[in-house]
This record gives structure tokens, sequence and C-alpha cells, in this order.
């Protein structure tokens, strides 16, 4: 049987040598806006991520297949569930490409992660895919014509994340370093977080591709600069959970996707596992 969920957003930015396509699932009900991307060059794709519910997976996968062009990899950027359940519904055929640390995570407790998910029955994937190729941070390749650049950023949204830029085309791909519209995933690393969006103020890219939400320009990463600091301002303040909550969604009323609140808060104030 199908599950039917809302119908996921598509956007297409051309550029120079590429096509960047991104594919959104939905913002309403208690979806988050997962953004995978796809980089289309002459001849071949590129994918970043795949996705979290295996429907959108397998949409992100058929619409990618639409593109009449062999995928030559896939990226994930790390190891958080919203980013890899996917794989293994729709993309275990394809080369997958990670930092060494999520590779790791995934092969010692991608398995608890899932089952950690259990309630999410037939949206959830019936396996763990293991990256089979480990990127190293400050490395560059050209694949089909474009040049990749690939960085690790620590201790923001996330312990480990894989970043990508195409410095000819001006364009980073960010992932969860940015959420472009919707509420952002808060960790205890809020501090160091807003140090490295700082830093891609004042960089040469112009286009950022988020992990949540539409393409962003340099004015929604000062936005999300903006949101961390009033959140740790709340924090500082001992505004926990659903007080916490409540003051977020009443002081950034244009962000959607407030499902994320209920994901983070009990891992930033009770301590929960972080699977």
């Amino acid at each position: 049987m199908v599950l039917q969920l809302p119908p996921p957003i598509v956007t297409v930015r051309h550029l120079d040598k590429v096509r960047i396509h991104t594919f959104i699932s939905a913002y309403t009900e208690d979806n988050i806006a997962n953004a995978t991307h796809i980089i289309e060059g002459e001849k071949e794709l590129v994918l970043i991520d795949g996705q979290f519910l295996v429907p959108y997976a397998e949409q992100f996968r058929a619409y990618a297949k639409g593109l009449k062009k062999p995928i030559n990899r896939l990226y994930l950027s790390h190891r958080h569930p919203d980013h890899w359940f996917g794989l293994y519904a729709a993309f275990a055929d394809v080369p997958v490409y990670a930092l060494q640390e999520t590779i790791d995570f995934l092969k010692t407790d991608g398995q608890t992660s899932l089952q950690d998910h259990w309630k999410m029955g037939n949206l959830a994937p019936n396996g763990v895919l293991i990256p089979q190729h480990a990127v190293e941070a400050g490395t560059k390749e050209v694949i089909d014509g474009v040049t990749y650049v690939f960085d690790k950023i620590v201790d923001t949204e996330i312990d480990y994340l894989l970043t990508i830029r195409l410095p000819d085309q001006r364009v980073f791909i960010a992932q969860d370093l940015i959420y472009s519209g919707t509420h952002l995933y808060l960790t205890k690393y809020m501090n160091h977080w807003i140090d490295i969006l700082g830093k891609m103020l004042t960089s040469e890219d112009e286009l950022f591709l988020p992990g949540h939400g539409l393409p962003a320009d340099k004015d929604e990463v000062a936005r999300n600069i903006q949101y961390l600091t009033i959140a740790m301002e709340a924090v500082e303040r001992g505004l926990t959970n659903d007080a916490f909550q409540r003051f977020m969604m009443e002081s950034f009323p244009e962000r959607k996707c407030a499902g994320i609140f209920k994901i983070y808060m009990p891992r930033l104030f009770d301590n929960a596992s972080e699977f």
C-alpha cells in the first residue's frame, strides 16, 4: 500500500554549468520540510542527502530518474536520521559518500537509531545503508566538469557536518547549518553555530542550500543568527520545554514546521538519547 503524504515542493535554479534541483518534503502536519538536492551537470547527477520518510525518498528517486541522467553519487551530510533514513529505501544501488565520523556512527548506532523510531511504522526504512566512501575535509574534486570543495564543520546543529561548495557557481551546500523559513533544531552548540554563520555572511557564496526549506540567500543566514541569539537568551533566562517553545513561536510566528520542537527539546533540556 502506498502511503499518501502531502506533495513535495520542487525548485530548479539554472546556473553556470549546472541546474540545481531542490526537493522539499511538506511543511504541513508533523513534517519538517526536509530539503534534498540534485546538482545536474551536463551528463550526470550528484545528489545531496536522501530524505527522511520512505515515500518522500521514493519520490525523490523518481524525480531524479525523470532527469534521464545517471546518478554519479550521493553525499550524506550528517548522521541525523531525517537525512539518511531514505537511503536504504531508495538509493541502495547508488555510491554514497560521507564523513568518516558519519560512517562510523551508522555502523555502530544506525540500527539502534532506526529501532528508536519504531513508531513511524512503514514511514521508516527496513534497514540501514552504510556509506561506502569517506570524504576528507579540505579536498576538492571535479565531477562532470563541476568543482566540488569539501569541508567538515563541527559542533553546530550536529557534531560533524559535511559541507560542499561549488566555488565557480558561488553555491554553498550548507544542509543543517541553515533552516530556511522553518524553526531550527537547537543544540548546546548555538554560540559556535553563530560564529560559523557569521563567516558565511562574509564569504563569496551567494546561494545557500539548506537541509530544511527553500534555497536561501545571506539574508536568511542573518535571520538564522538572530534566531539562535534569541534562543540562547531564552535558555539563559531559564525557559525550557513548553515555555521555551511558546516563546520561540511567538518570537518567530512566520517560521514553519513547529514539529521540530518535540524532536530536539528532550535532547536539549532532558538529556534524551541523541538517536
